[in-house]
């Protein structure tokens, strides 16, 4: 374990104390070192570990029951919360399913975490809209040009997980069901297939950042902690943009998992067997 000089002289964390604890066991519980079930050391023991007070232990440790990593009651010892983090899988996302099946993340995640696991989709919005700026450039268009806008949050069990904003060219949306207020069965790639615009690739740009009113609210996060935000382009035949996609999700309950290798003949079977799940 590294030992860190705390004095407040030297710290170039400003942090409170107990938001630095809450950090570290946190950094533990991501990383696998205190696993879904178990329990967290006792009070005495983060005391004696941190230098802290009982009352900054516990601020640390309400922090991290807020966030849904951890449960505990009075009297009992405090553990890492089941499935307390979840794997998405981008090779999956160009998924085609059948007209009356659910979209395959939605299917899949249910099937993964069974009973209180299924996971549905609740549709927010529809309508015509200026994206932000880095969906228009992924989409080409003119500045202050428009886009139709699918807003919806996925959600699993009752709990809200990922805010979604899909963008499309209004050439391709326009009499379609993309314009109607209502949910896609077999998501937007089986829909846009039917449309004759199959989905060839789609390119993910990742980063992490703090939390908009809109992501803090829809998503019901627990503070001031990082969302990992995706812009998803997906792009048709002869490299024609079909699809900007913003998806946000806190960023400490969820990891990407994305594969690589030098085989091609193996990376397009690995890809098949991930989207068929």
């Amino acid at each position: 374990m590294t030992t860190v000089d705390r004095t407040e002289e030297n710290a170039h964390d400003r942090r409170s104390l107990h938001e630095r604890i809450a950090a570290d066991l946190r950094d533990e519980i991501m990383a696998g070192g205190l696993a879904p079930g178990a329990s967290l050391p006792s009070t005495v023991r983060l005391k004696e570990r941190f230098g802290a007070s009982n009352a900054t232990v516990q601020k640390a440790l309400q922090l991290l029951k807020d966030e849904r990593l951890v449960v505990g009651r009075p009297g009992a010892a405090v553990t890492v919360r089941e499935h307390r983090q979840r794997t998405v899988r981008p090779a999956a996302s160009l998924a085609v399913a059948g007209a009356e099946d659910p979209y395959p993340w939605l299917a899949e995640i249910t099937e993964r975490d069974g009973p209180g696991g299924e996971a549905r989709s609740q549709l927010l919005d529809v309508g015509e809209a200026v994206p932000p700026a880095d969906v228009a450039v992924a989409l080409r268009l003119p500045e202050g040009g428009t886009a139709l806008v699918r807003r919806q949050v996925l959600v699993l069990g009752e709990e809200p997980v990922e805010l979604v904003h899909s963008y499309y060219p209004l050439d391709i949306a326009q009499g379609t069901a993309l314009m109607e207020r209502r949910r896609i069965w077999g998501g937007t790639p089986t829909l846009l297939t039917e449309l004759g615009h199959p989905p060839r690739l789609a390119v993910d740009h990742v980063s992490a950042r703090v939390p908009t009113q809109e992501q803090y609210e829809v998503l019901r996060l627990p503070g001031d902690l990082p969302v990992l935000r995706t812009l998803r382009v997906v792009y048709g035949d002869d490299e024609r943009v079909l699809e900007a996609t913003v998806m946000v999700k806190a960023g400490h309950l969820y990891e990407l998992r994305y594969e690589f290798t030098s085989d091609p003949h193996r990376a397009a079977a690995r890809t098949s067997d991930s989207a068929g799940v």
